[in-house]
């Protein structure tokens, strides 16, 4: 029984270009009380694995959480077989907004403590209490009213290029670290305001809502679909757009287009900017904003350092990182001190 890729994204990525079939960029999420997620993501591997597609996709005992590509000739026996798992029929499928057939190259099915990490040890917080759901239309009335607070649930290098109008965007790098700092600036507000959040597809502020009535706030909205959806519903309904600049996505594309508007800069030389990039050196992966001109110039690192380090032939790169552990930069953007116009 497969229960792992065999295939390396390279091959992958060769496959689906040879086949010049379309694929669907897809995410989705539900909160559910799940018995045995073992179980649960075996059986996604199994079934997800013969319909082609690809993705990371996490379980746990609080729910899933996934993003996916899928061969758009497979979509509707992909969607038969939600519909077959009792708490996935109907669920929401947030379609992406601009598609890309390398979205994803591997399907990673993993087992996760949660599917969205919270730091939280609080056993009377239900998880599926959640706030109001609102659809575009209703989240702009929302935006309009002086009693509406609008917090961004994403991390700041997400919210950097992109965010709603008037949005409190907190400086943080997890949203663990945004939800006591978000509770202590809005104490004073509990009964008074509304607090309306929004994230980029839901799962964020899904989470925030059902925490923050928890601790007592009472009126609690979030956007329903999160950017991705509320984009859709802008277009089809001929609505306000009230995003402006880009929405940040964790596949390949790093980012959809919702407005035309570049509220950010280049790290490197600071001309306006919203293209994420991974530094291209093995050894450091730091997701920061480059435009192409520095790209060029800096042969697609961060620093003259990785620069140096990327000109080496592949074999001696490979020696340098040998017995060395080099953490995690992909998502810590903006952090790095060789960055002269970061945030």
């Amino acid at each position: 029984m497969q229960l792992y890729n065999k295939l390396s994204a390279k091959e992958r990525a060769e496959l689906i270009e040879k086949a010049g079939k379309d694929r669907m960029t897809i995410s989705f999420y539900k909160y559910a009380h799940i018995g045995n997620p073992e179980i649960l993501r075996n059986h996604l591997f199994i079934n997800w694995d013969q319909l082609d597609v690809l993705g990371r996709i996490y379980v746990s005992y609080e729910g899933i959480n996934a993003q996916l590509s899928v061969p758009a000739e497979n979509f509707n026996a992909f969607k038969e077989h939600l519909d077959t798992i009792s708490f996935l029929e109907n669920v929401r499928l947030n379609v992406a907004i601009e598609q890309d057939n390398m979205s994803f190259l591997k399907l990673k099915v993993k087992v996760r403590d949660k599917i969205v990490a919270d730091g939280l040890n609080d056993e009377s917080f239900d998880v599926t209490n959640k706030g109001v759901h609102v659809a575009a239309e209703q989240f702009n009335t929302l935006l309009d009213d002086e009693n509406t607070i609008l917090v961004d649930m994403r991390n700041h290098y997400e919210s950097e290029i992109g965010h709603f109008q008037g949005a409190i965007t907190p400086d943080v790098d997890t949203f663990r670290e945004s939800l006591p700092i978000i509770e202590d600036d809005l104490k004073d507000h509990k009964e008074d305001k509304n607090l309306v959040m929004y994230c980029t597809g839901g799962i964020r502020c899904e989470k925030a809502s059902a925490y923050f009535k928890h601790k007592g706030f009472k009126n609690v909205f979030q956007l329903e679909g999160g950017i991705i959806n509320y984009a859709r519903q802008v277009e089809e309904q001929n609505l306000e757009n009230k995003f402006i600049g880009k929405n940040f996505v964790f596949d390949h594309r790093r980012g959809e287009r919702i407005s035309e508007d570049i509220i950010a800069n280049c790290h490197q030389c600071g001309k306006p900017c919203d293209t994420h990039v991974n530094c291209a050196n093995e050894a450091c992966h730091l997701l920061f904003i480059q435009c192409e001109e520095c790209a060029e110039k800096m042969n697609d690192c961060c620093s003259d350092a990785c620069k140096e380090v990327h000109s080496l032939p592949a074999d001696v790169q490979k020696e340098l990182r040998k017995g060395k552990e080099v953490s995690n930069k992909i998502f810590k953007k903006g952090r790095s001190e060789v960055l002269k116009y970061k945030k």
